[in-house]
């Protein structure tokens, strides 16, 4: 058998929607980065699958606020402090970060910012590639949403932005919204 048969193939890479960003064709989703919601795993194997991945040619990463309490954030932040800016990192905000407070929550600007700031501070970084919107949230009028995203990234703490978990029909009224207002649109969409 020839050298090399055996070996994965090295990913490829594709443009992120409607921008220039080159990213691996995979992405490593690291919900399970750390084990605070007694189950997951340690910091030890989390290098293992980061640097496999890595080896591979990946370059996408992507965590939330809330996974494993926020280890996940910290232990990702780790692994790409080395070289940062080679890897796209995702990560996405909207879901509760305290119990008890109604504006700890939802896709308005308060909750948004609060969570970014906590969101970078655990990273370790100064900015993030690609931000999500984790759900819709029917409260929060979309044109609150899609502004305050857009002055995160003319901020530059925010580099891209995408929603995840969303009706299409939502997607779409936010997209025209931006893209009338001149406003930076999503980029991405994560779907089941």
């Amino acid at each position: 058998m020839p050298t090399g048969m055996n070996e994965p193939r090295p990913f490829r890479y594709k443009l992120l929607g409607r921008t220039g960003l080159r990213v691996s064709e995979a992405c490593l989703g690291t919900m399970t980065f750390g084990e605070d919601w007694g189950f997951g795993s340690a910091k030890e194997e989390c290098q293992r699958m980061f640097d496999a991945f890595v080896a591979r040619g990946g370059n996408f990463l992507d965590t939330a606020n809330l996974y494993t309490k926020g280890s996940s954030e910290r232990i990702l932040g780790e692994l790409v402090a080395h070289d940062r800016d080679r890897f796209v990192v995702a990560t996405k905000y909207t879901l509760s970060q305290r119990a008890g407070d109604p504006n700890a929550a939802g896709n308005h600007r308060k909750s948004m910012v609060a969570a970014l700031e906590a969101s970078l501070k655990r990273l370790g970084t100064h900015y993030v590639d690609l931000y999500w919107v984790h759900a819709a949230d029917l409260l929060t009028p979309v044109d609150e949403t899609m502004r305050a995203l857009d002055d995160l990234v003319r901020a530059g703490k925010v580099l891209h932005v995408g929603i995840s978990d969303a009706p299409a029909w939502q997607v779409a009224q936010m997209n025209t919204m931006a893209e009338f207002r001149g406003w930076t649109p999503f980029a991405a969409l994560q779907i089941e």
